[in-house]
């Protein structure tokens, strides 16, 4: 098996996107059921294509930016099989010279610590992307400490979906998916208990927004990327810490293909950055969160 070894070359590149979904795994088959991925598209008037891979390694590299690529298994509660995590980095092998694998495991498999074991040692995954909400899980929970417990002692990064979320909006119920299960406050805890896991909170965090920069403030072993919004939309608190106590913390992140780096590059020049942290927030915090410097 191969195994991933970064070959990022962070002089050739101008920006890491901490936030890329890979939704096709190349055979036809979807990260999400069609009618979850069907409500997303509308939810952020797009419907373009999902790229697999390959394409996707192509598209950042003609962009000289690098990409970390993820896929989310949330087999048991969507009964719905996930892009292999296995395959994922295999692929990200292939393309070390801008992709960095995430693994993905299902917290509520009763196997899910030797999952992301294995996905660590034999694939070489340098993080592990959960989505409490489409996951249904509660990741304040503890019975899930000795997943965060494995993540910790690998040196791994435990990146969480937070806020609101496009997958399964305007549905019936939201076809059953829980938001507070995605409230940033329920990270806390788990800030505290494992304070060398490094955390990133992910999106924008709405209608928690002053929670998550509670939880940044205090806790400094965790994270905010900047994806799933438009920076033109970005709440004005968020920009301010992202101008001052979190300047080191705050992550490029545009949760492609839902939105284009290209997208999020043009309205960032609107979001309010001062010119003197946008190279930390577009490179430099993730290069050093992740080992590259």
């Amino acid at each position: 098996m191969t195994r991933y070894e970064p070959a990022i070359d962070l002089d050739q590149i101008e920006a890491i996107d901490v936030h890329v979904h890979i939704e096709d795994d190349g055979h036809g088959h979807n990260s999400l059921p069609d009618d979850l991925s069907e409500a997303a598209s509308r939810y952020f008037s797009t419907d373009g294509p999902r790229p697999d891979l390959d394409s996707v390694a192509a598209y950042y590299r003609e962009r000289r930016m690098a990409a970390v690529v993820f896929t989310v298994d949330a087999e048991t509660f969507l009964d719905h099989p996930p892009v292999s995590s296995e395959e994922i980095a295999r692929g990200a092998a292939d393309n070390a010279d801008v992709l960095i694998p995430f693994g993905s495991v299902d917290p509520n498999r009763p196997d899910a610590v030797d999952r992301a074991a294995r996905l660590i040692e034999e694939s070489g995954v340098r993080g592990f992307k959960f989505h409490p909400t489409v996951q249904n899980f509660d990741p304040s929970d503890e019975q899930h400490y000795p997943l965060y417990e494995t993540l910790q002692d690998a040196g791994v990064v435990a990146l969480f979906h937070t806020g609101q979320t496009g997958i399964g909006a305007g549905m019936r119920g939201g076809r059953g998916l829980k938001l507070a299960l995605s409230n940033p406050m329920l990270l806390d805890g788990v800030a505290a208990d494992f304070g060398d896991l490094q955390i990133i909170m992910a999106h924008p965090s709405v209608p928690w927004q002053d929670e998550a920069l509670s939880v940044a403030t205090h806790k400094h072993n965790t994270w905010i990327d900047l994806s799933g919004w438009s920076p033109k939309y970005f709440p004005k608190e968020l920009v301010r810490y992202a101008n001052s106590l979190l300047k080191k913390r705050i992550l490029f992140g545009s949760d492609f293909p839902m939105i284009t780096p290209d997208r999020w590059m043009a309205d960032s020049e609107h979001a309010g950055f001062k010119p003197e942290v946008l190279p930390g927030i577009l490179k430099d915090n993730a290069a050093r969160l992740l080992g590259l410097s």
